[in-house]
């Protein structure tokens, strides 16, 4: 099994740090109007046996310079103004060389599912 959970990114370029379950994937990222903050939608397996680790994320207006090590993970923008908010994984530059790709979906860890066809 799995599920969505919904977190609030600190803006301003403040580090969020998240703790997210191996195997995660970000599904959605969004600026809220009414909140006028970021957040980040997380799809995780809900697997116990699976660790849970520490995992951070910057917000930067666009223009901001980032640290070539941060990975881009999305950008949300503002419906009603010119603003984009661009959410980077903060990522330690010794990190960055052994440059761990995550798979948008690992079938280890959800499981799979057979199509069907009609």
């Amino acid at each position: 099994m799995k599920t969505i959970h919904q977190y609030q990114l600190e803006s301003d370029k403040q580090v969020s740090t998240l703790a997210l379950r191996d195997g995660y994937r970000i599904v959605r990222c969004e600026y809220v109007v009414a909140q006028k903050r970021v957040y980040l939608w997380v799809e995780e397996p809900l697997r116990i046996d699976l660790p849970v680790t520490e995992h951070q994320f910057m917000v930067v207006s666009s223009g901001d310079p980032v640290p070539v090590s941060y990975n881009h993970v999305d950008t949300a923008l503002d419906p009603f103004g010119p603003q984009a908010f661009h959410v980077y994984e903060v990522i330690a530059p010794a990190e960055a060389t052994t440059s761990r790709t995550r798979k948008p979906f690992d079938p280890l860890v959800f499981g799979t599912v057979e199509r069907q066809h009609a």
